[in-house]
């Protein structure tokens, strides 16, 4: 018979209203008895905070940033108000911009109950406007290269990734169930990051602490923003324009370099390098500058690898800004 150990569910909400409303109310449709939902509003400049507080009064429990803190901190500061208010056995992190299944929940903590060493469980995740499409079931990365793949992407769920399984990778900061033994153990997400790459660095320090990240095949979300962050990829539009915030474009650049000064050997660190700069740099810098004809773009680029290879973040107030 399957016991129930108490959950703390942690949604950031940033500029979010909409999506953290439908969010909140599929998560209320959940069949998992034992949970909690806190909401952090990470500094929204509209009334988000106001409205969801008075939406679902009795259903959140409401943090109010002063600012934006970035999903590292953000989550962090969710994180810390319910192991000292609530003392659950675990915190699941997952994105305002997703729906989940009624029995999502269940399933993790199924998986994650099933094997001692499970640290960190994640779902399988489907593409919100395709919803028999994959975004992914877990991700792998080339340390030579640095890059990340999406096992799954794009593929229609056949059951081809229907097994219980132990991922070497990571499994996506979209959704995170994560075990509090984990947390104290290894302690908290690394803040430096502030967004992207951050959820990659906790999955290898918790591997690297000898617990095992897993894939709960059967515990089902959709996610709504689908698209692989490449910098030629443009992805939110501005009036007849489309282009990748640019905040992303830097972040995703900067912490490329930071997670592989902190993970990789000295032998895949050198790869990752003649890698960037033999390949990938001329051809985002011609993608930027000849197809898109986007010096913003190049210049965020160009500033996140700067800043990640000085150990910089002088980018990084300038984009959240813009």
């Amino acid at each position: 018979m399957m016991t129930y150990p108490k959950v703390s569910i942690i949604i950031l909400n940033w500029n979010g209203l909409e999506d953290t409303i439908e969010c909140l109310e599929s998560l209320k449709k959940i069949t998992y008895p034992n949970y909690e939902v806190i909401l952090v509003d990470n500094g929204s400049r509209g009334n988000d905070a106001q409205v969801l507080q008075e939406k679902f009064s009795d259903y959140i429990r409401l943090i109010k940033n002063d600012k934006n803190y970035g999903y590292a901190k953000g989550n962090n500061i969710g994180i810390r108000h319910a192991l000292s208010n609530s003392q659950p056995d675990y915190i699941l992190l997952l994105n305002n911009d997703t729906v989940v299944d009624p029995e999502f929940l269940t399933e993790m903590v199924k998986v994650t109950e099933g094997d001692d060493q499970n640290g960190i469980v994640g779902p399988k995740t489907y593409l919100y406007d395709t919803p028999t499409q994959f975004w992914l079931a877990w991700a792998n990365i080339d340390m030579h290269r640095g890059r990340v793949s999406f096992v799954g992407f794009g593929e229609t769920d056949e059951g081809q990734y229907d097994d219980v399984r132990e991922v070497h990778g990571y499994v996506a900061g979209s959704c995170l169930l994560i075990k509090q033994q984990v947390i104290q153990n290894i302690g908290l997400f690394d803040e430096s990051y502030f967004c992207y790459w951050d959820e990659t660095d906790y999955c290898f320090r918790v591997r690297k602490a000898g617990y095992k990240i897993a894939y709960a095949p059967h515990a089902k979300i959709w996610h709504k923003k689908s698209v692989r962050l490449k910098i030629w990829y443009k992805t939110l539009r501005r009036g007849d324009q489309v282009n990748t915030p640019l905040y992303c474009v830097y972040y995703m650049t900067r912490n490329n370099f930071k997670f592989m000064k902190k993970h990789a050997t000295k032998g895949q660190y050198r790869s990752f390098l003649v890698y960037f700069f033999g390949y990938r740099f001329w051809f985002t810098t011609g993608v930027c500058l000849l197809y898109y004809r986007d010096i913003r773009q190049f210049g965020a680029f160009y500033r996140g690898i700067r800043d990640g290879l000085f150990n910089s973040e002088s980018g990084g107030k300038l984009y959240m800004r813009d």
